[in-house]
């Protein structure tokens, strides 16, 4: 099947925002999204972006059953290792489930792959949930390292709410004046 790889626009945001969705039903936590595509073009899209995006189509001959030409995504940012200096990490990467098969969620790691090492990247990071094991037998095929087997490492995470207490704390923190 034909596919092209190219940088999100601003105006795939609701394309975007549509696979955002269809990722978190699959991932059976649709209520937790919480994000627009106005916030993704706000945080994508400005002077410092958060993030980079970039978007599978297909030809308007192998649009979906639901009229949609735009049929995968892999979003991502960078981060920093003190040990090993700059790093991407691949927040979502998402094909369509009629288009899996093709080689476009390949296509599409391996672009980002790319565009790291453009930037000097020295690795390339992401999560998988425990379940998924389709995904990680994806990534394990082309040389990912499952982190929590081979570093015993686990990821943590702050909400908003003990996010908030925590940003409380730091300006009750002594200062020496």
């Amino acid at each position: 099947m034909d596919f092209k790889i190219r940088p999100a626009r601003k105006e795939d945001c609701k394309d975007v925002s549509r696979m955002i969705m269809d990722l978190a039903v699959f991932e059976n936590v649709a209520d937790q999204v919480k994000i627009s595509h106005e916030e993704l073009e706000r945080d994508g899209f400005c002077q410092n972006p958060l993030f980079e995006c970039l978007i599978a189509e297909v030809p308007e001959e192998h649009k979906s059953k639901d009229g949609f030409t735009v049929v995968g995504y892999a979003l991502y940012f960078y981060t920093y290792s003190t040990w090993k200096g700059r790093s991407v990490y691949l927040e979502d990467l998402y094909v369509m489930p009629e288009f899996r098969g093709n080689g476009i969620g390949k296509g599409l790691l391996s672009k980002v792959a790319e565009i790291g090492k453009e930037k000097q990247c020295v690795r390339l990071q992401l999560s998988v949930l425990d379940w998924n094991t389709v995904a990680r037998e994806f990534y394990a095929t082309r040389g990912a390292l499952d982190l929590t087997e081979t570093e015993g490492r686990h990821l943590l995470r702050f909400e908003q709410l003990n996010m908030d207490k925590l940003a409380k704390g730091a300006s009750k923190e002594r200062s020496f004046d």
